[in-house]
């Protein structure tokens, strides 16, 4: 791993390192404030020997010395001597064992001095066990360097200076425990970001998708908090970041194959709760918004959700007709949204399965085909199901939907299977619920979009038709028939442009097409026939006959070359050359 990758792996999981420092702080903060406070108090022992007439006897007198201090160390940590200090103070309440573990004896090298520290819960017992403890050890001392025939005593020891009542205590050391726990908590904050990282097999990069599914990637939708209240965008007004991932994946679709696009697209997943109804749902609306005819089939007959997203009605559908219970025009259903229709799901059938995999159900896409220019189809997903699988063998191909940071390797790897298992074409992947943080295009685009909508506000305002009216105003009524006749003398009429405005007149655009307002349940009986706009032309000849092929995604063929222009050569003049002059 390269410095960049540990920079990704921080930025992806700081909220692990944050956390991990925390707990460490917080953990050495109240240690810290839970241990008893300890104070310590320090006296200095001096160690000497008789001192000879001689320089050599001084220098073996001195090293002595050194040797007896090593040892006096030793016997000051000792129970014989704190047994001795707690009968000269009188003290019941502890032992010779605790005592002996509270004191600390320490020489530097080649010196004779000794450091002794007490340490205790009290300042002022601190120091008295402290001085005692010295004064006890000089008579101990005494007392075993003192010879039998009572001779004088080959070393003494001199207390050098008396303990002092210490003031602050060494133990608990709050700002050095905090400074460790945080540093600590850092590093191993780093450690299980980067050990999260290693054990993840999530999918949350476009690589990993192109990798596993061998097609591009046409759609890279982010996280919007408001598609959990209103899944369906209204793409007539909005600008964030999710709508333009949608038109941006709308162009992809159109550039998968420019001769022959696909028209029956199924969408899928691997798992639920990936996105896959929401991303069918706001395809088929963006495709809509460019002016085609769509219809979105709600092909999930176990746990349908296009209609509950969309308002629409969902008593009879696709399985009505699959049934041979209802005709496809009976159930069509139109939306508020131009140049949409829905097929519901209808009844939920005990086989779900067979009724897909029926020859009628591939009449029925194909007279769908015939009648739109895109069919969406939600299907259910791969893994738990094999409805996706049979309805892309019948469509054109399927989008698959990888959620970030849900689905997992295997998974995705999985669905790719089942679906090259029977033959149904992969027309590339989406990766859905992307966070928006590191995403440079929402932020761009919210940006600019709000700064135009900004502007154009006091224009708007100027303009002779209230947005109020248009929004209102009742759907158009479709005009009464005309005679034969009349009607023949109308179509062979030619038909004029607009007329020019006289000087001194003002041009009056003509209002806006109007959409169609939601059925309600009331007024609905399922004859949507009777509404349903003809088709402008016959499917053959506006995308041709041929079986639709699937294409290669992302296939790149080799560029023209251009072609080579001679430009003709302009005559030299010798007289011109030969003077040096230029022209």
């Amino acid at each position: 791993m390269e410095v960049h990758d540990y920079l990704r792996i921080l930025q992806a999981r700081w909220k692990i390192v944050a956390v991990t420092t925390v707990v460490a702080v917080l953990a050495a903060l109240g240690a810290s404030l839970l241990t008893t406070p300890q104070y310590e108090a320090k006296t200095r022992l001096f160690v000497s020997t008789a001192s000879g007439a001689s320089v050599q006897e001084i220098y073996q007198g001195n090293l002595f010395s050194q040797q007896r201090v090593t040892s006096y160390t030793e016997l000051l940590e000792g129970t014989t001597l704190a047994q001795r200090t707690l009968d000269k103070l009188g003290l019941d309440e502890m032992s010779a064992v605790d005592l002996a573990g509270k004191v600390t004896a320490s020489s530097t090298p080649d010196t004779v001095l000794i450091d002794t520290a007490v340490t205790d819960e009290s300042p002022e017992r601190a120091r008295d066990l402290a001085n005692a403890l010295s004064d006890e050890f000089v008579v101990m001392a005494r007392e075993l360097e003192t010879p039998e025939d009572g001779g004088p005593p080959t070393a003494r020891v001199v207390v050098e200076q008396y303990a002092a009542t210490p003031s602050a205590p060494v133990t608990p050391k709050t700002t050095r425990n905090v400074a460790l726990g945080l540093a600590v908590g850092v590093l191993l904050g780093i450690a299980l970001a980067v050990l999260r990282d290693r054990l993840d097999n999530t999918i949350k990069d476009r690589n990993a998708v192109e990798e596993l599914a061998g097609t591009g990637v046409v759609g890279v939708i982010p996280l919007e908090k408001a598609r959990q209240e209103e899944p369906a965008i209204v793409f007539a007004d909005a600008n964030s970041g999710d709508a333009e991932a949608y038109r941006e994946m709308r162009t992809n679709l159109q550039f998968l194959e420019v001769d022959n696009p696909p028209r029956a697209i199924v969408i899928t997943s691997s798992l639920p709760g990936e996105g896959k109804t929401t991303t069918a749902v706001n395809l088929a609306l963006v495709l809509a918004e460019a002016g085609h005819s769509v219809v979105l089939v709600e092909a999930d007959l176990r746990r349908p959700r296009v209609t509950k997203y969309l308002g629409s009605l969902g008593d009879a559908g696709l399985s009505n007709v699959l049934a041979h219970t209802a005709a496809l025009e009976d159930v069509l259903q139109p939306t508020r949204f131009d140049g949409m229709w829905v097929l519901a799901a209808g009844g939920l059938p005990p086989n779900p399965s067979e009724l897909l995999g029926s020859a009628h159900a591939r009449e029925v896409i194909e007279d769908l085909r015939s009648r739109f220019d895109y069919v969406i189809i939600d299907a259910p997903p791969l893994l738990p199901v094999t409805d996706a699988a049979i309805l892309a063998n019948i469509a054109d191909g399927a989008l698959l939907i990888a959620r970030y940071g849900k689905t997992t390797r295997e998974q995705f790897a999985r669905a790719v299977g089942n679906l090259r298992a029977v033959n149904a074409p992969v027309l590339g992947t989406i990766l859905a619920l992307t966070p928006t943080k590191g995403r440079g295009t929402a932020y761009e685009y919210r940006y600019y979009y709000s700064s135009d909508k900004d502007g154009a506000a006091p224009a708007a305002a100027q303009t002779s038709t209230p947005a109020t009216q248009r929004v209102g105003a009742p759907a158009p009524t479709a005009p009464a028939a005309q005679p034969a006749a009349q009607a023949q003398t109308t179509a062979s009429a030619p038909v004029e442009g607009p007329a020019r405005p006289q000087n001194g007149q003002h041009h009056v655009e003509p209002p806006a097409t109007q959409a169609h307002p939601a059925p309600s349940n009331d007024a609905y009986h399922y004859r949507a026939a009777e509404q349903f706009p003809p088709a402008p032309q016959p499917a053959s000849e506006r995308y041709g006959s041929e079986p639709y092929q699937a294409p290669q995604a992302y296939s790149a063929a080799e560029p023209l070359s251009r072609p080579v222009v001679h430009a003709p050569r302009r005559p030299v003049n010798d007289s011109g050359s030969e003077s040096g002059e230029e022209r």
